[in-house]
């Protein structure tokens, strides 16, 4: 039943999900073209997608100071630095490529990672305001504001580089100018957001668990890898996908709609992600996603015609959806509120730790492994496995432990 304060909870849904799918299109930009800049501009092809993974380290590195902040001046403050952080990135991102200069472009990303941190707390925001009944499904209605972005971003790409003679990186500056003023604008959404501010400690409230006593929590511990395991595999797979794509002979405008499918398969399900985890429980709900995740590297070993690719980065956004949104919410009841910002804070510096070595792994694996293309993507699926099983083996333990242990 809902109840007074989901009114509140459902306003801050709605301009959570309009931040989501305005502000988010810069995202699917960033990763369509990222890595096609990053190997024209790397002076090493091992390091082409090293550009993705500043942006993940920047997000990594950014969370540990970022949720503090808001758990002190409250979620609107935090989300302003964000978007200020992606301005700035993209701004630096446009000069780099203007001056041919990859190490200029490494820095803008790292900027980048910021606004990225910032984002990946919308889920938490969502859940703040809303009863325990309506949190999963505000977090899930959040992340599918990502649809909209999924359509914006890849398509933006594709009208701003079309027609293009220059054969440079430079010719992805437009791109990055049209990030600036994604940011610019999405920033006035987070004035109309009703998210009271925490109250400032006193003495005598409790100080709660430490970041080590949390992680002994089982909860959140399975919480946290199934998360990270969920995000990392994808982001392995999606930052090699569109050099994937053009190195098997395919043109940037299908590596721009092969990520399309992927970011609508990542959010399409949202719609039915809450209720499915309120109906069959977070766990099963996981369990799905990291199964799907396990297809999709199965379908993409079988080939790389451009079928292949749509149909297992498909499986490969809707097994992200499955097991990230189970993660967060399984996290979300694995803690006290006055806990929230150190493991929220903890919980995303261990998340984009592993998304980080996976972006930076991808680029390694697909043009490092072997001595084609080809071999390189097997290489990339195949590293999903070992993964996959300590997530899945995580997932079991925590079901099979005892009642009383859980209690």
């Amino acid at each position: 039943m809902a109840t007074t304060s989901d009114s509140i909870a459902k306003r801050n849904v709605a301009v959570l999900v309009a931040a989501q799918a305005f502000l988010g299109a810069q995202m699917p930009m960033i990763f369509v073209i990222g890595g096609l800049a990053g190997q024209q501009l790397s002076p090493i092809a091992c390091l082409a997608t090293l550009p993705i993974s500043l942006i993940v380290f920047g997000s990594m590195t950014t969370a540990p100071w970022i949720s503090p902040l808001m758990q002190r001046f409250g979620r609107r403050a935090g989300f302003l630095v964000g978007a200020t952080g992606g301005m700035a990135g993209a701004a630096i991102a446009a000069l780099a490529l203007y001056l041919g200069s990859f190490w200029l472009f490494v820095a803008g990303s790292y900027l980048t990672g910021i606004y990225m941190s910032a984002q990946g707390f919308y889920r938490f925001a969502a859940a703040d305001t809303a009863s325990e009944a309506y949190r999963p499904k505000a977090i899930s209605y959040v992340m599918a504001g990502g649809l909209l972005s999924a359509v914006i971003g890849p398509q933006l790409v594709s009208i701003l580089t079309a027609g293009n003679p220059d054969a440079t990186a430079a010719r992805y500056v437009p791109v990055y100018l049209s990030i600036i003023g994604l940011n610019a604008v999405g920033m006035l959404l987070f004035f109309l957001l009703d998210i009271p501010k925490p109250p400032k400690p006193v003495a005598g409230d409790p100080r709660g668990r430490s970041r080590a006593e949390l992680l002994r929590e089982p909860r959140v511990a399975v919480a946290i890898i199934c998360g990270m395991v969920s995000y990392a595999l994808m982001n392995l797979v999606m930052t090699s996908t569109p050099l994937a794509v053009v190195a098997c002979g395919f043109a940037v405008a299908d590596a721009s709609n092969v990520v399309t499918a992927h970011v609508l398969a990542m959010y399409a399900p949202s719609f039915i992600t809450g209720h499915m985890i309120a109906r069959f429980g977070v766990e099963k709900i996981v369990g799905t996603g990291l199964f799907i995740l396990a297809l999709a590297g199965v379908v993409a070993l079988q080939g790389v015609a451009l079928t292949n690719f749509y149909v297992a980065l498909i499986l490969l956004g809707i097994g992200w959806n499955f097991g990230f949104i189970g993660a967060t919410t399984m996290l979300a009841s694995g803690h006290a509120s006055h806990e929230r910002g150190r493991v929220q804070g903890l919980n995303d510096l261990l998340v984009f730790g592993g998304v980080t070595a996976a972006s930076l792994a991808s680029g390694g694996l697909l043009n490092c492994s072997g001595g084609t293309p080809i071999e390189g993507w097997n290489a990339v699926n195949l590293a999903m496995v070992p993964f996959l099983t300590l997530a899945g083996a995580s997932l079991i333990w925590l079901v099979l432990r005892p009642r009383s242990s859980k209690a």
